[in-house]
């Protein structure tokens, strides 16, 4: 009663890292508000084998969903699972990953327990919200921050009255870390039928084709990124050369893929991907704030800028005054004579 609960997406037997990343963030948030975190996983043949890539997160209880027809996912038993569950332990905060399940699921379930919902959420915290209106004052909310109007501000907003306090989180944005910690580590395994009426199980996935990703920015450990400054779709070539010789990968901001000169899969920001690479190198990105909250946990930020009072500047760790179709040419030149 009152706790925290994360919602675990499964690729077969494997749970997703969005996942891992909101145990470990519901994990500070549970500590904080000194109530127990707790995760439930739906899934086929996953009993024994996902057990050991949940609880390290500092899980106090898990739920344990297994039968046939729950992968691969469809909406309806999915949604039962959690509608009923949460009617039963009655969570204070629920979360999951702003992912296509997610996206799906999130908006049935709060639906169903007319709870609300904010989706895309990019930072949570725990504080106090006074009504004005009202005139009530509210201790141990969860402030659900996210990008507004294009990412051009970051709301934050509360759920005063309702439970659960349900959110979405993108991936990338929450630090996965194991627990050091003390957790009950509990496990149950519920009777799925007493959950999920057969009717649940009309529609059927007959076929599936999952493409892999072109990039893998998330678990990237050098990025080369490219702003507006690269000037053209043909800069970026330089990009990609320069990525080869460092085996990094390529990333952009947002006025780069809104130019047409980059597939908005590798937009970094706000309103794209959130990365923690151990080298971040910057090239023709002025660096805006919707830019920077994307990278800025960065291990070394180097930025290539030929305006040296450029907002990346600021926090940039190295700083190269120049032009990119200056600078560019002469790093991969110096790497390809240096990595032989």
């Amino acid at each position: 009663m009152n706790n925290i609960f994360v919602y675990c997406e499964v690729e077969g037997t494997t749970v997703a890292e969005v996942s891992q990343e909101l145990l470990s963030k519901g994990r500070k948030l549970a500590n904080q508000l000194g109530v127990e975190l707790e995760a439930v996983v739906a899934g086929t043949g996953i009993k024994g084998k996902i057990e050991d890539q949940i609880l390290p997160y500092g899980v106090d209880h898990l739920f344990v969903f297994d039968a046939e027809g729950l992968f691969p996912y469809t909406s309806a038993p999915h949604t039962d699972i959690l509608v009923n569950l949460f009617k039963e332990e009655k969570p204070q905060i629920a979360l999951m990953g702003a992912t296509v399940i997610g996206r799906d699921l999130g908006p049935r379930v709060s639906s169903s327990l007319t709870s609300g919902l904010t989706a895309d959420c990019t930072q949570l915290e725990i504080g106090s919200y006074d009504d004005k209106k009202t005139g009530k004052h509210y201790d141990n909310l969860l402030y659900q921050m996210r990008p507004a109007f294009g990412g051009n501000i970051v709301a934050t907003i509360v759920n005063p009255d309702h439970r659960p306090q349900m959110a979405t989180v993108r991936s990338g944005v929450m630090q996965k870390v194991l627990y050091k910690g003390k957790a009950k580590g509990e496990v149950s395994y519920p009777e799925v039928a007493k959950y999920v009426p057969e009717t649940d199980f009309v529609v059927k996935v007959l076929d599936r084709e999952v493409k892999a990703a072109n990039c893998n920015l998330k678990s990237a450990p050098i990025i080369v990124a490219g702003g507006y400054g690269m000037g053209s779709k043909d800069g970026f070539d330089m990009l990609y050369e320069l990525a080869d010789e460092l085996h990094a990968e390529v990333g952009a901001s947002r006025a780069a893929v809104d130019s047409g000169w980059v597939d908005p899969s590798r937009q970094i920001g706000q309103t794209g991907a959130t990365v923690h690479p151990k080298v971040y190198i910057a090239c023709g990105i002025s660096g805006q704030i919707q830019h920077i909250v994307g990278m800025q946990d960065a291990g070394i930020i180097i930025s290539v800028n030929s305006d040296p009072d450029a907002p990346i500047n600021k926090i940039a760790d190295y700083v190269i005054v120049g032009t990119v179709e200056d600078v560019v040419p002469k790093l991969i030149k110096h790497y390809k004579q240096n990595t032989k």
